[in-house]
């Protein structure tokens, strides 16, 4: 319901309500038996009706079934005040009417609490028990102290009597419920503090009304009245404060079944039994079989509780030592339960047999790719997954464990051979589609594989070299291509240290610039003049010498430093393009090419950040190509696609790198808005030799000029591969043919004299029949 009140106003409007109810309160005090005092309870009472009724809804608040029951709560107890003046003094049943309101009334408030408790999720067995407690301690005190005294009172009916002395223990059952409400609030909003001073005044006003029935009056003056004007005006606020939103929100604090505050109700409730036998006791029978019966249900519930509390105690530790040594996303153990079982393994394992521990790394192939393209939440769903097919998928008894987010370890006491035959059953586990959230997603995982004999004196000690290796196994295996496995052997604990030394020199170089970038020519076939040229990044190590990118390249991508490594070439390849194209190195429409990597095109800012370097540096956009792989485009996520858009709309082209080598999908060129393939060298190095090469490489180019896609060829290195190629419709081509990748400064020289010179090397002509040759 939307408030027709401007949001200031209405906001502020529980402030008005609680002036109104303070203003009728001093009236009705004023005047308590007068129209004036009448008019201002009545007044009052139907506006805390309606505020039940439109204030919650206002503000959103839940279950919307609650707040009614309160509406219809406050409008019987408004019944049950009106007209006890008037049916008191009537012959019976007369005076029951106002009763049959207001215990109507109680019905609707416990039921209000009780939905508040329900969506809130507040009932717990403690809680109730304790009530219970309570409640019993309450209820014979009222018996004794109230009703059985009340009853007692010649020339009243015994029932009117009775029914004044229960009101108490309604409003004790009722505080008992809003107490298990205040146990789920960290924090008390106004709402629910306004409810608190409600309940509480409206016991304070039936406790006043109990004792006067025990002198023998029901009714004595309207001013008994009072408090539950009081408690209409916190039921007012209540139901129009804006944080009567949070009162269906639980927040639960990390309270102990036997905490204090629980404990400061029961004390006093085991001991009401005991004062009422000193004080009350010695009157009637009746009166000792109640306190009897009282104490002995009492002590029941308290042996309840106490059987209780500590099954919750046993429950409580089990579950915390289950997540201490189990995942919480797939509920296998753990690495830390894993840690102990190998351990137990390598010392049950017999030291004279052939067996030995095997333990089993895994690591999931391209799981960042599905996490990037479809979300953790699909990824998450994934490892669940992956974790129920290894458990149904090995043999029984085998165990399973989730060490990473996408790494599981595997333990097994047996011969080579029935280990080989192990790491046979995991595979099996990826065989098939995996399917998550509508997709079927297909992938494997990399095993990393280590062994060791029964060894019980230094049992920990293997226990961890074995995980240790296997994951150095693993790392091995994922170099080699998805899905494969490797065993652990000496010789890559060298190969460990030998990437953890490269990395942390790879960080050096970044920060003292020994990295440079250089350029190798593309080059057009028919002329042999450069037409543009790649910007590769080289490292020269000051005491290594020249480190190969394929050998820091992977270690960049592995530990994150491929950005700042991309970042850097791209601008400094365009800061030297700018500079040959002021000082005339190159023409117009030479252009240079720069590899990119999945990360950055996942930045949604690169076209921004692409497009002002161009600007700094003065490079117009025809002059910038970017090269991806082609898995940029198959797993690409919504942002990868939107961010290559964008760079196309800037006018920078999109070449596909090691064209043929991935999944080289026609659908794909057609998706994205690439402007040109790379064929891969492989198939290069073919032509001329290799007649499937030769159809490969045609179609590539047949299939690319019918999309209008540029084409190059790397690994170009003789002159046969060049006429090939030519022959077949390639124009640009890159590699050894024509020189290495070198720096800008030696690149500016020796093709500057190229282009003065003309072609460094034998022209390709056509002859009248079409067919091209090199003349001798």
């Amino acid at each position: 319901m939307r408030s027709v009140l401007p949001p200031g106003l209405a906001r502020r409007q529980w402030q008005f309500i609680a002036v109104g109810g303070v203003i009728a309160t001093v009236l009705y005090g004023m005047f308590p038996s007068t129209t004036v005092g009448t008019a201002a309870f009545t007044i009052f009472a139907i506006l805390t009706v309606v505020a039940c009724f439109a204030g919650p809804p206002r503000w959103g608040a839940e279950p919307p079934a609650a707040w009614r029951l309160m509406g219809t709560a406050a409008l019987l107890f408004m019944i049950g005040v009106l007209i006890r003046p008037s049916v008191t003094e009537r012959p019976m049943p007369w005076p029951l009417l106002a009763d049959v309101a207001s215990f109507s009334g109680y019905l609707m408030l416990g039921a209000f609490l009780l939905v508040l408790l329900q969506r809130r999720g507040s009932l717990d067995r403690h809680a109730v028990v304790d009530g219970l407690i309570v409640s019993l301690a309450a209820g014979a005190a009222s018996t004794l102290l109230l009703a059985l005294p009340a009853a007692a009172i010649p020339g009243r009916d015994a029932l009117l009597s009775a029914i004044q002395g229960t009101y108490p223990l309604f409003d004790v059952m009722l505080l008992m419920l809003l107490v298990n409400l205040t146990f789920t609030a960290k924090t008390w909003p106004v709402s629910l503090i306004a409810l608190i001073v409600m309940i509480s005044t409206l016991t304070a006003g039936d406790l006043v009304y109990a004792i006067y029935g025990v002198s023998g009056k029901i009714y004595a003056s309207p001013l008994l009245n009072l408090p539950y004007l009081i408690a209409y005006t916190s039921l007012a606020v209540a139901a129009t404060h804006p944080s009567v939103v949070e009162m269906s929100r639980a927040a639960k604090l990390p309270a102990q079944a036997w905490s204090w505050p629980r404990l400061s109700l029961l004390l006093p409730a085991l001991a009401v039994p005991f004062a009422l036998l000193l004080t009350t006791g010695a009157r009637s029978a009746v009166s000792r079989m109640l306190i009897a019966i009282t104490g002995a249900v009492i002590v029941a519930l308290l042996l309840v509780r106490a059987i209780a509390a500590v099954r919750a105690q046993v429950a409580a530790q089990l579950r915390s030592e289950h997540q201490a040594t189990h995942d919480p996303l797939t509920g296998l153990p753990n690495r830390q339960s894993m840690s102990a079982e190998i351990e137990r393994l390598v010392t049950v394992v017999e030291p004279e047999g052939h067996d030995r521990v095997w333990v089993y790394m895994l690591d999931l192939d391209g799981f960042k790719w599905v996490n990037d393209s479809w979300g953790h939440d699909t990824g998450d769903q994934l490892v669940i997954e992956v974790g129920r097919r290894l458990r149904t998928g090995v043999p029984h008894g085998i165990p399973v464990a989730r060490v990473g987010g996408d790494e599981f370890l595997l333990a097994f006491i047996g011969e080579k051979g029935d280990a080989l035959r192990l790491v046979d059953d995991i595979r099996g586990c990826f065989a098939k589609p995996f399917p998550v959230r509508h997709h079927d997603v297909v992938i494997s995982a990399s095993i990393g594989i280590s062994h060791a004999e029964s060894d019980p004196a230094n049992a920990a000690v293997t226990a961890e070299a074995l995980m240790r290796d296997a994951d150095t196994a693993m790392y091995r295996a994922k170099a080699e291509g998805p899905g494969r496995s490797t065993i652990f052997d000496t010789s890559m604990h060298a190969q460990v240290r030998e990437r953890i030394e490269l990395e942390v020199a790879l960080r050096q170089a970044l920060a003292e610039e020994q990295l440079h970038v250089a350029y190798q020519p593309l080059v057009r076939l028919e002329t042999g003049i450069p037409v543009g040229a790649e910007a590769l990044v080289r490292w020269m190590h000051p005491e290594r010498g020249a480190i190969p990118p394929m050998t820091f390249i992977p270690i960049a991508e592995d530990a994150g430093l491929i950005n700042a490594i991309g970042t850097w070439v791209r601008k400094e390849a365009l800061r030297q393009l700018g500079v040959w194209r002021s000082e005339g190195t190159v023409h117009d429409d030479f252009y240079l090419s720069i590899n990119v990597s999945p990360r950055q095109l996942s930045d949604p800012e690169l076209p921004l950040i692409v497009s002002g370097e161009m600007v700094r540096y003065g490079v117009p956009p025809h002059c910038v190509a970017l090269e991806m792989t082609e898995s940029v485009m198959v797993d690409g996520s919504s942002v990868t696609s939107r961010v290559l858009f964008e760079l196309r709309e800037l006018g920078v082209k999109l070449l596909v790198d090691d064209f043929g080598t991935g999944f080289s999908a026609l659908g794909y060129l057609r998706k994205f808005p690439v402007t040109g393939v790379k064929i891969d060298r492989s198939f290069v190095t073919g032509l001329g030799v290799n007649h499937e090469d030769d159809e490969i490489v045609r179609a590539v180019v047949a299939m690319s000029h019918a999309l209008g896609l540029s084409v190059i060829a790397e690994g170009v290195e003789t002159p046969l591969q060049r006429e090939a190629l030519y022959a077949v419709g390639v124009v640009n081509g890159q590699g050894w043919l024509w020189g290495a990748a070198v720096p800008a400064a030696e690149f500016a020289e020796r093709w500057r004299d190229v282009v003065m010179r003309g072609p460094a090397v034998p022209e390709i002509f056509s002859n009248p029949s079409g067919r091209h040759r090199r003349p001798n």
